[in-house]
């Protein structure tokens, strides 16, 4: 481990000279690139100076303690002070294992969802909009941006299906979590007997890619222009903003008509397409290894219930979590408190991938 980390506190200074080269400060890619790296090595480079240092120190103490020619009160102390490393030193090493996993390389990206109400009916398309509510509050309390691409309004409230960007600093690291099946259970509105009813909705969360992640040729897309519909005043129907665009090798379809510029809408559409086919790519990535990704925490497998959020008991049980991590109170969650959750499954995901020997 000592090797290990002195690399890393190497390239980690070799990082900061490059920052000061006129070829990496004039190219914006490789520039931000490294910036991201070093705010990555940094967290590691400080703990490890200070594991180095008292491993240092207590070395030195112990050829203290065995110096007979040495007075009495400094072999003393010597051993006292090695007696705390005893339990420091161990206490760091724990904490640099965690550093020292592998990072998702998408955990910096912006991220899409998409959230569609499943089983339940109308009380389905209610709970996929407390949903998308609950992303907005934690995107607000957090500085996050959210940008909707499209959306399917149900007739009695919520979505059938809503589709938004979100953005902020390693979103797609805390967000990924939220793939997955969402149950509720609650009296809907509609009840007249007070029965307490279970429905369902889907959220994928997608690492948003960039223009150098997908390449999508000219030919393979086709691109239909038509006018917008439902909401959105007189001009909504008159002008042909809408976009559709239509990925021919995959098949992939995706339409954007919430702005009122086709310029917009367009751009909107393209963000989904290129994340769809990232998407695609890493799933045949990861395809030899489907069943360590499926014993991860992390597993975004749409088909899985991961929450449930008990509203007569005021309780989220997110089922990937065990016992005291493993429910939190309701209303707190709904109106945007979700870090508490999101953590946990982060330190839940670590602990998963240090015993797959992932350091």
């Amino acid at each position: 481990m000592e090797e290990k980390l002195k690399e890393l506190i190497l390239k980690y200074e070799d990082n900061l000279s490059k920052l000061s080269d006129p070829e990496i400060v004039s190219n914006q890619k490789l520039l931000t690139d490294l910036n991201r790296e070093q705010k990555n090595l940094s967290k590691i480079v400080e703990v490890a100076k200070k594991y180095l240092k008292l491993i240092s120190d207590y070395e030195n103490n112990k050829i203290i303690m065995r110096d007979k020619t040495m007075e009495l009160d400094f072999r003393e102390l010597a051993e006292e002070e090695n007696k705390e490393l005893d339990d420091e030193i161990p206490q760091l090493e724990e904490e640099i294992k965690f550093l020292l996993i592998p990072k998702d390389p998408n955990d910096h990206k912006d991220c899409i969802f998409e959230l569609r109400a499943g089983t339940g009916g109308d009380e389905a398309g209610i709970f996929c909009g407390d949903l998308f509510r609950m992303y907005s509050r934690w995107a607000d309390i957090n500085g996050y941006k959210i940008d909707i691409i499209s959306l399917n309004e149900s007739e009695r409230g919520g979505f059938k299906e809503i589709v938004f960007s979100l953005s902020g600093e390693e979103i797609y690291g805390k967000a990924k979590f939220e793939s997955g099946v969402h149950r509720v259970q609650r009296v809907p509105d509609t009840e007249t007997n007070g029965r307490v009813h279970t429905s369902a909705a889907t959220v994928a969360v997608l690492p948003e890619a960039e223009e150098v992640d997908v390449e999508i040729r000219d030919e393979d897309l086709r691109i239909d222009i038509f006018r917008s519909g439902g909401k959105g005043g007189q001009n909504v129907n008159k002008v042909e903003t809408a976009v559709r665009l239509v990925h021919i090798p995959s098949g992939i379809v995706v339409s954007c008509q919430e702005e009122r510029s086709q310029l917009k809408n367009r751009q909107k559409a393209m963000k989904v397409l290129r994340t769809r086919l990232y998407e695609m790519e890493l799933e045949k990535q990861v395809g030899d290894i489907s069943s360590q990704r499926r014993s991860m925490v992390k597993s975004g497998d749409r088909s899985e219930k991961i929450r449930t959020y008990n509203f007569p008991q005021n309780r989220l049980t997110d089922h990937r979590l065990e016992g005291e991590m493993k429910n939190y109170p309701l209303r707190e969650v709904i109106e945007g408190d979700l870090d508490p959750v999101i953590q946990n499954l982060q330190i839940a995901e670590r602990t998963e991938l240090l015993k797959l020997g992932n350091v």
